[in-house]
């Protein structure tokens, strides 16, 4: 089983309502990445149709089914490139329609994450909220969760994927200018908590008035941030990321002067018999 993998982050500006040309900059941003090493490559948030839309009637014309057009271009470029993709975009399920990220590799579509989580804006003031259970897909670059954008704003998403043994959890996010807090402290915290590798991938520029903060940042078991983006342009971030390390849950911290050990297992540790009144 392999233990290292080198991630990359496309931080984009996908244009509002600019699918065809959306497009088009995902599969080259794939494959420029697929040249830099990376073997897996993650999108922002609607990626694909951009965010800030107006009414759900505005919206619905640019949502695809999955599979569909987009992630059959995308994964002929994974097969083509033998790399592992995660991008988002608006979804039409049925009657459903739902602000969606889509998992793509060598072989095929690999899975969906329906935004569980939804805030009183742009779209998501639109879509339909996914009832579907965070899920965690066994792949063989590691087992892989997802959530999208303010699902990480919520300490149980992360906490579910990594009990479901997640080695990488990725955020496709859209973070826009007033949540910096969310965007620099948020992702640390949900690494750390969890000893997790956290993949957290904003997009840039603007969009109907609302400036996007950009930094996205890849992040290991013990919330170092390994690498970070900026603020305003549209760049490719890569980090190299150990399995093993986020599957070995437990810390033992000594003193060289004292025979004294302490040992942590955020995961053995927990009192899961106390925290009934979470589901409330």
């Amino acid at each position: 089983m392999i233990d290292k993998i080198k991630v990359a982050g496309v931080q984009m500006n996908p244009l509002l309502m600019e699918k065809e040309k959306n497009l088009t900059r995902i599969v080259e941003r794939t494959k420029e990445a697929a040249k830099g090493g990376a073997t897996l490559i993650v999108f922002p948030e609607c990626a694909l149709t951009g965010y800030v839309y107006l009414s759900r009637e505005e919206a619905i014309p640019f949502a695809e089914t999955i599979p569909g057009p987009a992630t059959e271009m995308v994964e002929a470029i994974c097969r083509e490139s033998q790399v592992y993709v995660i991008f988002g975009l608006l979804e039409k399920a049925g009657e459903k329609f739902y602000n969606s990220a889509a998992f793509l590799g060598p072989s095929g579509l690999i899975g969906i994450h329906r935004k569980v989580h939804l805030p009183d804006f742009a779209v998501d003031a639109f879509v339909d909220q996914s009832k579907d259970p965070f899920r965690v897909f066994e792949t063989p670059i590691g087992n892989i969760g997802m959530m999208i954008c303010y699902d990480n704003a919520f300490p149980e998403s992360a906490r579910i994927l990594s009990l479901k043994g997640a080695d990488i959890v990725v955020v496709s996010t859209n973070w826009p200018q007033g949540r910096e807090m969310m965007s620099k402290l948020v992702p640390p915290v949900r690494a750390f908590e969890n000893g997790v590798n956290l993949v957290a991938v904003d997009r840039v520029g603007m969009e109907r008035g609302w400036k996007f903060l950009g930094v996205s940042k890849v992040v290991d078991p013990i919330g170092d941030v390994l690498v970070e983006a900026s603020s305003e342009k549209e760049e490719i971030i890569f980090a190299e990321l150990s399995l093993s390390q986020a599957r070995k849950k437990d810390v033992t911290i000594t003193k060289s002067e004292s025979s004294a050990i302490c040992k942590l297992d955020r995961f053995e540790n927990r009192r899961p018999d106390l925290y009934g009144e979470i589901t409330k």
